[in-house]
């Protein structure tokens, strides 16, 4: 497993490298002027001049991108306004419109991110893999057709419909706001419920599908018939034995989900004026801020490699037939 865990860092390693050269050459070495973008008509020439320079655009390509390559294991220096501006590493650029650097500014915005997703994959994973089994065992019952009805309905709205929805209407909540956990972990929770119900309510719904297609084919395997002819009880059969091979496609799902949700949940943080990642990259992107940019497309990049590796790696606690080599 460690020879296979080695070979996986090595590719995950290129893929974010690949991932990083691809973005720069698509936000740095585009045909548009960024300079002249991001500065209007009203710019004088020493403005254009001054953002070119702190966005490094004076140089050759080649040395643009050594150069930020290199301020993510060694730092770098910036000018801004005449003013000279120091990167530590890992530095992935200075952001020209907020005066600070993308590290400074994915590092606020990332906790807010991870706690809604986090929090709401409690929900849905919970909620997901319980209602699946549930309708699993009781196929094409009443109570199956009824669950399964709720889950398409549900899927059929469209998200931001959906988080509108309870933004305006569910006034029992409490008022969504981010409050560090560290610092008060009561308000964290109580600012945070309304995202978590919208997101895991939303995916509760996906994931009660999958569960059940999952546990329908794995109560069919015949280690299941061959528990239930031991005289073990029906919810051993079903919750210890079934449903752990029917988490492994779970897993799957879930990684990917996760890692989308954590790099793209602009819907959840925007309704609900949490200062998030996905928010941050829609600000970035009206301002043509560019370094902001290319800083939250690699760190999208590197959560979705983890993210797969992870899951491979779980794979061989959920199912023992899967072997990592």
């Amino acid at each position: 497993m460690l020879l296979y865990i080695l070979k996986r860092v090595l590719s995950a390693i290129s893929v974010v490298f690949v991932a990083l050269v691809a973005s720069f050459a698509l936000f740095f070495l585009a045909p548009t002027d960024p300079a002249g973008v991001i500065c209007g008509n009203r710019c004088t020439p020493e403005r254009v001049a001054d953002i070119r320079s702190s966005l490094g655009l004076d140089e050759p390509p080649a040395e643009q991108i050594t150069g930020y390559i290199k301020g993510i294991f060694a730092g770098r220096d910036f000018t801004n306004g005449g003013t000279v501006q120091h990167c530590d590493a890992p530095c992935l650029g200075y952001s020209y419109s907020l005066g600070q650097p993308v590290t400074k500014l994915l590092a606020q915005a990332v906790p807010v991110t991870i706690s809604v997703v986090i929090g709401a994959a409690v929900v849905y994973l919970f909620l997901g893999a319980l209602l699946g089994t549930m309708a699993a065992q009781r196929r094409g019952s009443p109570s199956d057709k009824l669950l399964m009805g709720s889950a398409i309905t549900i899927n059929s709205i469209p998200y931001f419909v959906f988080a509108l929805l309870v933004a305006l209407y569910v006034t029992v909540l409490p008022h969504p706001q981010y409050t560090s956990f560290l610092s008060n972990p009561i308000a964290w929770a109580g600012g945070l419920v309304a995202a978590w119900l919208t997101l895991g309510v939303t995916n509760t719904a996906s994931y009660t599908r999958y569960a059940r297609a999952s546990m329908i084919e794995s109560l069919g395997q015949d280690f299941v018939r061959t528990a239930r002819s031991k005289g073990i009880s029906e919810r051993r059969v079903v919750y210890r034995h079934g449903l752990r091979a029917a988490l492994t496609p779970l897993a799957t799902i879930f990684g990917i989900d996760l890692a989308g949700q954590l790099t793209g949940a602009l819907f959840t943080e925007s309704i609900f004026g949490l200062p998030g990642l996905g928010v941050l990259t829609l600000r970035a992107f009206n301002q043509y801020d560019l370094p902001v940019l290319m800083g939250c497309v690699l760190l999208g990049a590197v959560v979705l490699v983890v993210m797969n590796l992870v899951v491979d790696i779980v794979y061989t606690f959920l199912d023992p037939r899967v072997r990592l080599g």
